[in-house]
């Protein structure tokens, strides 16, 4: 039991990091002019070449791509492109609320539309791809970016990314069926690891004399480190790797092997599940491998631009799995939903806070596992009717689009009921606004 709840733990604080760092990363392109114009400058070919040429281009170009079917990445609808702006909203707003999990439901509410699973996870990768290019912070992160780390591990991360890509693609090719079943499986662990913590975490904070000791990552700052990091650095099998020489005097040591192992892990949950890998790096590299979180920090920032670009387009762009309006839409209403679900959090509880989270990725984990057996259904691995098949796909995606709307409207609401507290009207004042809220 104590291992699930370490694990779970794992990829929350994963799941948290990943957030940060895509509300630093939305607040670096909306406060420069220059990267607001680049947005622009990409929305324009994108949205004028669909309008102008999608019944020709729906034609050609899958066969020029290499895809299998008709997927083609300019062809669109006006409601396509209006649907992904509101599912990039509804990600950005659990993640700036919650401070996690907002990009766990991308590729699960891109599924349950109607796109394929290898189509969603290679548009979500370059939307992640897109972001990170665009909100590049590298030049205020050089002191926290260990080169050799990120060198080696990319190393890791290029080759994970490859086989994750090739196994997607292969599957696909083989069974498109085949192809969600697996997509969705991988997501229904997930998910289901994370929504159970999450409720656990609820739970224990509503009962704060039994809340269980939670890891803290700034204590790895200060030069504690878990016991598995200890072994770990402790294996001499050259060559060994030199970080953290400006938090620890002559810095600490791991070998290559592991930078490698622990980037392709990275690479392939990437490749295959269209989330960038970064919820994954925090996590291993502070508790797993002992890197300070000052490093890692800007090595993950570092890493997700290129693992990221790399999955997408080299596993999925060139094969033609890239839908480039949905990613730009995505992309759009991220923007807006991180930086008003941010705001909320300074008037709503933390207690509320994880109330929402657990509610976010149990509909989730809901919404896949109840896609997963029709599927399987249709593969002839279980019996189900059609019928018994198409219920269970539309309790799913009911529950799920309902719980999200909800969600939204709800965040929304507090937002424009609260906007002269968010304005600035003093810390009483918010004050009162939580324990309103609450």
């Amino acid at each position: 039991m104590n291992f699930f709840k370490q694990f779970n733990q794992f990829l929350l604080m994963g799941a948290r990091a990943h957030a940060k760092w895509e509300l630093d990363i939305s607040n670096t392109i909306l406060r420069d002019k220059k990267r607001i114009g680049m947005l622009c400058l990409l929305l324009i070919p994108i949205l004028l070449g669909g309008i102008a040429f999608a019944e020709d281009v729906a034609g050609i170009m899958p066969h020029m791509l290499g895809g299998k079917t008709a997927y083609t990445p300019a062809f669109y609808t006006p409601t396509i492109f209006f649907a992904s702006i509101g599912v990039g909203l509804v990600a950005g707003l659990i993640t700036g609320c919650i401070g996690a999990g907002g990009g766990f439901i991308i590729a699960p509410a891109l599924m349950s539309a109607g796109v394929k699973g290898i189509l969603a996870v290679g548009t979500d990768l370059f939307h992640i791809f897109a972001k990170a290019i665009m909100g590049s912070v590298l030049h205020r992160k050089l002191g926290n970016i260990s080169v050799a780390l990120a060198a080696v591990f990319l190393i890791g991360s290029m080759g994970g990314a490859t086989l994750g890509g090739w196994i997607n693609r292969t599957i696909y090719e083989a069974n498109p069926i085949l192809s969600d079943a697996f997509i969705t499986t991988i997501y229904v662990v997930m998910l289901g690891f994370l929504c159970s913590y999450a409720l656990y975490d609820w739970y224990s904070s509503t009962r704060p004399a039994k809340q269980a000791a939670s890891i803290d990552p700034a204590v790895h700052a200060a030069g504690t480190l878990t016991g598995l990091a200890q072994k770990l650095q402790s294996v001499n099998l050259p060559p060994m790797i030199t970080f953290d020489e400006g938090v620890i005097p002559g810095g600490r040591k791991i070998s290559w092997l592991f930078l490698v192992l622990a980037g392709a892990l990275v690479g392939l949950a990437a490749a295959i599940m269209g989330v960038g890998g970064g919820f994954l790096t925090f996590p291993i590299f502070v508790y797993m491998l002992g890197v300070s979180s000052a490093t890692t920090v800007g090595t993950d920032i570092f890493q997700i631009i290129f693992t990221a670009g790399y999955a997408g387009l080299g596993q999925y762009a060139i094969y033609g799995f890239i839908f480039y309006t949905l990613a730009m839409g995505m992309l759009l209403g991220s923007l807006v939903g991180i930086q008003v679900g941010s705001l909320v959090t300074k008037v709503v509880s933390g207690q509320t806070i994880c109330a929402l989270y657990a509610i976010a990725t149990s509909a989730g984990f809901i919404n896949r596992a109840f896609a997963l057996p029709p599927k399987l259904a249709k593969m002839g691995y279980i019996d189900m009717s059609k019928d018994t098949g198409k219920m269970l796909d539309m309790v799913g995606n009911t529950i799920f689009f309902a719980v999200l709307g909800a969600f939204a409207l709800w965040v929304f609401y507090i937002f424009f009921s609260n906007i002269r507290t968010l304005k600035g009207e003093g810390p009483k004042t918010v004050l009162r606004a939580k324990e309103a809220t609450a």
